[in-house]
């Protein structure tokens, strides 16, 4: 009896800090204990990237202050795979959280030792044990097991999360695929047994979960792309995932199968390369030039494998196509195959790039004219049948938009499952003993990469770059005397503001004025108090030029007493 009441004191727990609600930054969380004392497990620490809503920010990462708090309570991290919004935010958090051992199967581990060389972080003792794939280890009080899974990077893997109180599966990305041309297609067989052991919980991906059917194979892509370079009278540039590794391995065949050369554009082409050659996930037949070499073929005995495929400004496929790439250049008559699948918020980058070819002459090629995408993640199809050998008593949508999880509920709900989870990051999930429910809620939030410094969003510099943006600047200095008086005209200096109102009268002029009309209706003897007279020069000039051009620019003033 006591052995049963100590144990009914503890609870296994899920919660997200990144990933639900949102497709990126995932970072995920399995907590095992009394309530207030769990040791907790991380499965994955990821990025997404800034918007045109944040101005001036590549990377933004999930807020971990309550990690942070927990730090001593951390058995360990555990890598599902090597996609950007899975591990890209370890060498900025990790360091935060006290150094806890990492675990990742050879790719994932070859993947984070590149990206901490390149950002020239020493990985001489960090705590990463590589782990085979279907490896089992005990984490603190987690006994976890690696079950490999299809996606579209080699080596995804699920984990089974098992405690004394019963197991969860957390899915990682996955699809099924019986020819990922990668690792080994999802294990059906050890998904089944799990099954059969008893599974409490799912914890799935829900990015497809609105899409019905199957999705097509890789093998499928591979294919198709070799069948439209043949016909292609030119050159043709191939723009992927630098980590679709079985993406990159058949561009390479289609090129070798149609006599062409194989030019690689892109910095983080060659990061993966590296590591998928390390680890033996490319054809050792892969071979390919440098971009330096691409003038030296012609046009029709070359195709250019190119970074760029979610418009990012500064990789290959932006530059070639706004004529600024130093190596590489396309002509009318060109092709272009766009081999991916546009982020959700990636759409006006994408469009500007595919507008900028068209203009020039050059076809451009996509999911919608050909089979040249497939998606790592799953459609209905797939979820019904992961559900019908998992049978699971408790299902929790994760990874995905609003919708994306809605429909996975629904779906799982219209499958028997008896506990459907609705969380949202933040939401601490009870998950055994059953019931499960939301129980209560952790402090969530996001942080920046700003040039090299984090930052909270919250910190505000990125709401004032909205505000610039959208009504520019009037930057205003005044010098007055110990008496009060100004000793010249202020000097105002406006940037992003027209030049004149429909008046024709400068806006220039406009708040010169109404900075001199305000300091002489402050009272002398306030004058001497610049931060006073600061604040109400701002106020006046705002106001001046929001009457005279109808918005309201941000102003600075700088206010000197002699």
């Amino acid at each position: 009896m006591a052995k049963k009441d100590s144990k009914s004191k503890n609870a296994l727990v899920f919660v997200s800090l990144g990933g639900i609600g949102e497709i990126g930054m995932n970072l995920y969380l399995y907590g095992y204990g009394r309530d207030g004392a769990n040791t907790w497990l991380i499965v994955d620490m990821g990025v997404t990237f800034g918007g045109e809503y944040e101005p001036g920010i590549d990377i933004v990462l999930p807020d971990i202050r309550f990690l942070e708090e927990e730090r001593r309570n951390i058995a360990g991290l555990v890598l599902t795979h090597a996609h950007e919004d899975h591990y890209g935010a370890i060498p900025d958090l990790w360091p935060l959280i006290g150094r806890v051992p990492i675990y990742a199967t050879p790719f994932t581990a070859e993947m984070l030792r590149g990206k901490l060389g390149e950002m020239r972080i020493k990985d001489d003792d960090l705590p990463l044990e590589v782990l085979p794939l279907g490896a089992r280890r005990q984490i603190g009080p987690f006994d976890v097991e690696l079950i490999s899974m299809s996606h579209s990077i080699p080596e995804p893997t699920a984990l089974a999360i098992r405690t004394p109180l019963g197991t969860a599966l957390h899915t990682g990305d996955w699809k099924l695929d019986k020819k990922p041309l990668t690792s080994a297609p999802t294990d059906e067989n050890r998904l089944r047994e799990i099954g059969r052991e008893g599974l409490d919980a799912l914890i799935c991906d829900s990015t497809n979960a609105i899409r019905e059917g199957v999705s097509p194979s890789e093998a499928e892509v591979a294919e198709n792309l070799t069948k439209l370079i043949k016909k292609a009278p030119s050159c043709v540039a191939v723009t992927t995932f630098a980590s679709n590794v079985a993406r990159l391995g058949s561009v390479a065949s289609a090129a070798r199968a149609t006599g062409r050369e194989l030019v690689v554009v892109g910095r983080a082409m060659y990061r993966v390369i590296e590591a998928a050659q390390t680890t033996g996930y490319l054809d050792p037949e892969f071979r390919f030039h440098p971009e330096t070499s691409f003038a030296q073929f012609s046009p029709n005995n070359v195709v250019a494998l190119c970074t760029g495929s979610q418009g990012e400004p500064r990789a290959a496929m932006s530059r070639i196509a706004a004529g600024q790439h130093p190596h590489v250049s396309l002509k009318q008559g060109d092709w272009v195959i766009f081999s991916s699948r546009t982020i959700p918020g990636n759409e006006k980058s994408v469009g500007r790039v595919q507008n900028a070819l068209s203009d020039q002459g050059i076809e451009i090629l996509t999911d919608q004219d050909a089979l040249v995408h497939v998606s790592g993640h799953p459609r209905r199809g797939e979820l019904e049948q992961l559900y019908r050998w998992l049978k699971p008593s408790i299902a929790v949508p994760m990874h995905g938009e609003g919708r994306h999880l809605e429909a996975h509920a629904e779906l799982a709900e219209d499958l028997g499952v008896k506990h459907v989870i609705r969380a949202r990051n933040g939401s601490m999930v009870h998950l055994l003993p059953k019931p499960a429910g939301i129980v209560d809620d952790v402090p969530v939030g996001r942080l920046y990469r700003d040039g090299t410094i984090l930052t909270s969003a919250d910190d505000g510099q990125v709401r004032d770059r909205r505000k610039l943006a959208f009504a520019g600047i009037a930057n205003v200095s005044l010098v007055l005397t110990t008496k009060g008086e100004l000793v010249a005209e202020p000097e105002v200096a406006l940037m992003g503001l027209p030049e004149e109102d429909n008046d024709g009268v400068p806006l220039e002029e406009i708040a010169r004025d109404a900075a001199v009309g305000t300091v002489e209706s402050i009272p002398r003897p306030r004058r001497k108090d610049p931060q006073l007279v600061s604040e109400a020069v701002r106020r006046g000039v705002r106001a001046a030029l929001n009457q005279a051009w109808g918005k309201k620019p941000v102003c600075a003033v700088l206010t000197t007493v002699l």
